[in-house]
């Protein structure tokens, strides 16, 4: 199975870029309301997903924090405790799914690491349930 049929594309969902500042990244935050998002450079490259916690663990490190200070701070300057692995668009389901079990969505580039879209968890578990019979679960590290 062909991971686009999946896959949610990249003008359907909220992303930042490297260089967006502090202010726009919770004005983003602010509409969309997701936990993480992906990071991508001016290019289209994906570099990786800042949480929540990311942003706000690097607003409690950064002294005399204000909010016109945000619009100075560029995200790249917060550290990302944990980034969401992209998987290339040939990527095979079972692939797909073992990504998915610690990321709650899936990026996903093409062959020049450009990020094109993601699959969400949810997508991935409905495959699974629904053809549960015809293709086996892969085992996750804790299970070998």
């Amino acid at each position: 199975m062909n991971i686009l049929f999946f896959m949610t594309p990249k003008q359907d969902i909220a992303y930042i870029y490297e260089d967006s500042t502090l202010r726009q990244a919770l004005e983003k935050w602010g509409r969309h309301r997701y936990a993480t998002i992906p990071v991508i450079k001016r290019t289209g490259e994906y570099v990786g997903s800042i949480s929540e916690g990311d942003l706000l663990w690097g607003i409690k490190n950064t002294a005399g924090m204000d909010m016109s200070k945000c619009e100075d701070t560029p995200i790249s300057s917060f550290t990302r405790l944990r980034d969401y692995k992209a998987v290339p668009v040939t990527t095979s389901m079972n692939d797909l799914l073992a990504a998915a079990v610690t990321q709650n969505f899936v990026p996903v580039v093409d062959d020049r690491q450009i990020f094109i879209g993601m699959v969400r968890r949810q997508a991935i578990l409905e495959y699974f349930y629904k053809n549960e019979k015809k293709s086996p679960l892969p085992l996750t590290q804790n299970q070998k």
